[in-house]
């Protein structure tokens, strides 16, 4: 029997500094932390969706994972309800680094209104609006 995939539930972002990610999440896009389970585990919840932050030095038996786990070596698209005048003016605002941008890309719905900063750790981080 074959099957499709429906969407994405969760990701999870590898960290050497779980606080400093997790804050920059909540502080700049505004998400939600959780924090759950045992061992303790950290989540930023968004939407239907959530981004589990793994720390990098936590063990296979602790946390399945990757077979590399390094820092910094994601890049990850956030589609927002605003204008990219607004991701501008919060970034401005956060005092976060614009990359580039703001430039249209083809995202998954057609073209799109994209700003590209980087979080603390180096990944790089897509911030679009399908809004005009």
């Amino acid at each position: 029997m074959r099957f499709a995939v429906d969407r994405l539930d969760h990701l999870v972002i590898n960290c050497a500094d779980l606080e400093v990610m997790a804050s920059w999440y909540q502080r700049v896009l505004g998400m939600e932390r959780e924090d759950f389970g045992k061992p303790a585990r950290t989540a930023l919840k968004f939407g239907g969706q959530k981004i589990n932050l793994r720390p990098v030095d936590a063990t296979q038996e602790e946390w399945i994972a990757a077979r590399t786990c390094a820092p910094g070596t994601q890049d990850l698209c956030f589609i927002v309800a605003v204008s990219v005048d607004q991701i501008v003016g919060q970034f401005h605002a956060c005092g976060v680094t614009i990359e580039q941008g703001p430039v249209t890309r083809q995202g998954a719905l057609g073209a799109m209104g994209s700003v590209y900063c980087r979080d603390p750790e180096g990944n790089l981080i897509e911030v679009s609006s399908y809004s005009p």
